[in-house]
C-alpha cells in the first residue's frame, strides 16, 4: 500500500505539471543552448548501512553566438555525501557542496559562487528485470547574485527513473542497461535564479556499463524545459558519469595480493 501511494503522489506530480506547463507565458525570445556535463564519483562503503561520496563535476555550454558546446567552461564542482541505507527499498542522503558558477545562460553572464546543501529520499520498487525508483530532494542553496549579494533559494525536485539491465537480470560485471528519467524542479524567487515557481523539466535517457562491480560507466542525452519570464530556455545535453566505488580499498587489496604473489613465488 505505501509503494502505490508514493507511486500515485508522484505520478500525479509530473501530470498536473504538465498540464500547466503548456499555458507557461513568455514574453521574451526562446533560446536553445548545447552543453556537456561531466561527473566523477567515489563511493565509500563503511558499513551495511552506511556509505560516503565525494563527486567532482565540469559543465561546458554554447553561446547564443556560438553553436559549440565546449564554447564556456561554466560550472565547477564539488560534493560530499553522506548515505544511510534504511532498508533494500529505502535510501536517505545528504550532501554539502560547493559550485563555482560562471557564465551560465539561466543565471547570467557573471560569477555566480555557490553553496549548496540537499536531504534527499529514494524509494525503489524492485522488479523482476528492473527497477523503478522515485527520488525526492530538497536543496537549500546559497549563492551570489549580480549585485555581488548573497540571495538564500530553496528548490525541491521530484525524479522517477527506470532501469533495467539488457543482457543480465542484475547490475554485475559485464552488464549493459539502459536507463530513462524524468525530472521536476520547484523553487523560491529570487533575483539570481528568477521568479519563477516552476524551474525546470529534466528528462534523460541513456545506458551505461559495468566494467567491474565497483567501475561504472553512464552516458546519457538530457533534454531541459526552462520556462522563464525573459523568454524560454532548452537545453540539449550530453551527460558522461564515471563512478568508482571503493576504489582505494580495492588498490590497496591489489597491492596486498601482488605482495603476497611474490612473496609465494620467491
Amino acid at each position: 500500500m505505501l509503494s502505490k501511494s508514493i507511486l500515485k503522489s508522484s505520478v500525479n506530480l509530473f501530470c498536473c505539471l504538465f498540464v500547466l506547463l503548456p499555458i507557461t507565458k513568455s514574453n521574451g525570445q526562446n533560446t536553445t543552448y548545447n552543453q556537456f556535463w561531466s561527473e566523477i564519483q567515489f563511493n565509500q562503503t563503511i558499513s551495511k548501512k552506511w556509505s560516503t561520496e565525494i563527486d567532482f563535476g565540469a559543465a561546458y555550454s554554447s553561446t547564443e553566438s556560438s553553436s559549440n558546446l565546449f564554447e564556456n567552461t561554466i560550472q565547477r564542482s564539488i560534493r560530499g555525501w553522506g548515505h544511510y541505507y534504511f532498508s533494500p527499498r529505502w535510501k536517505f542522503s545528504s550532501f554539502l557542496a560547493y559550485y563555482n558558477n560562471k557564465d551560465v545562460p539561466e543565471i547570467g553572464q557573471f560569477e555566480s559562487p555557490e553553496w549548496r546543501f540537499a536531504l534527499q529520499g529514494i524509494y525503489y520498487f524492485h522488479k523482476t528485470g528492473y527497477t523503478l525508483s522515485t527520488r525526492a530532494r530538497t536543496e537549500f542553496r546559497y549563492m551570489k547574485n549580480q549585485d555581488d549579494d548573497y540571495e538564500n533559494v530553496i528548490r525541491y525536485r521530484q525524479q522517477i527513473k527506470y532501469l533495467q539491465p539488457l543482457n543480465s537480470k542484475a547490475l554485475r560485471e559485464g552488464v549493459v542497461y539502459a536507463v530513462a528519467s524524468d525530472e521536476i524542479y520547484l523553487k523560491s524567487g529570487t533575483k539570481v535564479t528568477g521568479e519563477s515557481f516552476f524551474d525546470r523539466n529534466r528528462f534523460n535517457i541513456g545506458a551505461g556499463y559495468l566494467f567491474t562491480d565497483n567501475i561504472q560507466i553512464e552516458l546519457t542525452y538530457a533534454n531541459e524545459y526552462l520556462p522563464r519570464n525573459s523568454g524560454n530556455q532548452f537545453t540539449n545535453a550530453l551527460s558522461l558519469n564515471l563512478r568508482f566505488n571503493n576504489l582505494m580499498r580495492n588498490i590497496k587489496k591489489r597491492i596486498l595480493e601482488n605482495i603476497h604473489k611474490d612473496s609465494d613465488d620467491e
